[in-house]
């Protein structure tokens, strides 16, 4: 029977509906909306007002909460249609020509709750999803889709690479799924994933990494306690693969997106063995005694590897550090983000505002000030000026020339080399944007092996700014190691699948955290829609977040997900807000 109702916004401009029953089986579920709909459409219940344009859902959300959710507790949720019905024709009751419209408590409103019946209902009669909706329509026919063993991520300049997807079961009944992204400015440092080569997928397949699970960690790990997951890791790290360069252990027999994705499933079914939120756990086995929501880092304007447009420098972000939790970041995220587009649309025409990797728009600019420009302009007109400031992903080992030059024109073939510019210079552009814009953060100002300039630029602003570190760092203990020695950067910017398991992630954390460095958790451009980052992120108190727009659906997975845990965590929620590079003491 069903227990309780609870309803909460999330991004996309959508509710949440969790749904519990008297058996302990809890199950989500929220419900999208379209761009162009039809007039004659149920009515989609929305606030108005100036909150998110006007597009908020915080009256359907009431809805939800104070009349259908009272109203269903005692029901059988496998009964979908009488409880659709007593939902349409009893709670809200409206009709117009063309049957039940919805406009009294919201198609939205009413929608939500009847996805998370339909599922609670599968979980309540124990079979599939699918199962139980073909159960209810009559369909004695069921076709299966494609198993899910390799996944298509989300990161069209990534090359379509595949995914891995892993699913853990333990003795006790518990089931785990997890995946794990790929990069498309990737550091040469990095562990090594693993890919088929050969024509399919353009050699980008995951086959092998694949069968590495299926036929070698998998067996290995059978008897093994999830809850372990620090013996687990250096077991498949140290002992299954082996393999080691100058740099430590690098993955390269097993592949770390094979690894990578075990050590993500172990450490979720830890969680669930243990009882406790996956952030919780994640704190439990990094010492950590105080979870922090994170600032997030929306990549708003998207160039290098991650557009086709002529900008070099490859993300501009915008982080709402003036904000007093983490709702209220999404809100001004949210808010900025489509002002934005309506600045870039007047001032380039429509097809400027079409997004890259990211969810970021890439408008066909070159200079990377106007950039800086335009999101200069858009927090302004949105009115969150002091509150919203900038960061900057320049992933300049994209552009570094073999005669050691930086060449800020490097995506026009057959350029005439006017504009490159040495590593000093390249320094003092970044001054210059720093000098003018509210820029807070910059990473990867120089090329991964330019050690020289980025402990010149570190010693130089690095007092006042944050001087992030990715491919130069690939979250590799050992090279956070030497640029803590050589103060190369003050900042870690926390990718598990650079490095290929949880365990040296969460050291690489601890030893930046304790060099006083802040850190930003990360997804990669070849995303998934997994939402462990989210997780993970709080779990460490990172202070920081970066995984995309507020757009597309594997990078609104992840806030969505941050809005659920601040929600979860209710009166104990902190955000980390102004205090971004050190929200919580070291652990």
């Amino acid at each position: 029977m069903v227990a309780s109702f609870r309803s909460f916004r999330i991004c996309s401009y959508v509710g949440s509906v969790d749904v519990h029953t008297s058996t302990g089986v809890k199950v989500t579920a929220s419900i999208p909306s379209g761009a162009s709909t039809g007039i004659y459409e149920a009515v989609e219940l929305r606030d108005g007002g100036s909150d998110y344009l006007g597009k908020g859902v915080s009256k359907a959300v009431r809805n939800v909460n104070s009349i259908i959710g009272p109203a269903l507790i005692g029901k059988d949720p496998t009964q979908q249609t009488a409880i659709d019905n007593f939902m349409v024709h009893q709670l809200d009751g409206t009709q117009n020509e063309w049957g039940w419209c919805k406009q009294e408590l919201g198609a939205n409103a009413i929608g939500s709750v009847s996805l998370a019946v339909c599922k609670a209902g599968a979980v309540v009669s124990g079979i599939p999803l699918y199962k139980h909706i073909a159960n209810l329509a009559g369909n004695p026919k069921v076709v299966l889709p494609v198993p899910a063993f390799n996944v298509i991520n989300g990161g069209s300049h990534a090359g379509n690479k595949l995914a891995m997807q892993v699913d853990v079961h333990t003795s006790t009944g518990v089931k785990v799924t997890a995946s794990i992204p790929s990069g498309a400015s990737t550091g040469i440092y990095e562990a090594v994933e693993l890919r088929d080569g050969g024509s399919d997928y353009l050699g980008k397949g995951v086959s092998k990494a694949v069968r590495n699970v299926n036929s070698i960690i998998g067996p290995a790990l059978i008897g093994k306690d999830p809850t372990q997951q620090t013996a687990i890791d250096n077991f498949m790290v140290h002992q299954l693969d082996g393999t080691q360069n100058e740099w430590g252990w690098c993955k390269q027999e097993l592949g770390a997106n094979a690894i990578g994705s075990v050590s993500l499933a172990v450490c979720k079914a830890g969680a669930v063995v243990s009882g406790i939120p996956l952030y919780k756990h994640i704190a439990n086995l990094a010492g950590n005694p105080k979870v922090v929501l994170p600032v997030p880092a929306f990549n708003v304007i998207n160039g290098g590897s991650h557009a086709g447009n002529k900008l070099a420098m490859q993300e501009f972000m915008i982080l709402p550090i003036g904000a007093s939790s983490f709702k209220e970041a999404m809100k001004m995220g949210v808010e900025v983000y489509h002002t934005l587009k309506s600045v870039i649309k007047k001032k380039y025409g429509q097809d400027a505002t079409n997004v890259g990797d990211e969810g970021g728009f890439a408008p066909n600019i070159q200079e990377n000030k106007e950039g800086l420009e335009l999101l200069k302009t858009a927090i302004d007109k949105a009115g969150y000026t002091g509150k919203v400031v900038i960061g900057m992903d320049v992933a300049a080992s994209e552009f570094y020339t073999s005669d050691n030059t930086y060449d800020l024109n490097f995506k026009e073939e057959n350029n005439d080399g006017s504009l490159k510019i040495s590593g000093d210079a390249l320094k003092d552009l970044y001054k210059s944007f720093l000098a003018e814009y509210p820029i807070v953060s910059i990473e990867d100002p120089f090329d991964e092996d330019d050690w020289e300039h980025y402990a010149k630029i570190t010693r130089e602003v690095g007092e006042k700014y944050q001087i992030v570190g990715d491919d130069l760092l690939v979250t590799n203990p050992k090279r956070v190691e030497k640029a803590i020695k050589e103060k190369s950067c003050n900042a870690l910017l926390l990718k598990v699948n650079q490095i290929g398991s949880v365990t040296e992630s969460i050291e690489a954390v601890k030893m930046a955290k304790r060099a006083g460095w802040g850190v930003m958790a990360s997804h990669r451009s070849g995303e998934t829609e997994d939402t462990f980052l989210a997780d993970l992120s709080v779990g460490l108190s990172t202070g920081q977040i970066k995984t995309g727009a507020p757009c597309r659906s594997e990078r609104l997975a992840k806030y969505n997900q941050l809005l659920r845990i601040e929600e979860e965590l209710g009166a104990e929620a902190v955000y980390a807000g102004v205090n971004f590079r050190k929200p919580a003491k070291p652990y």
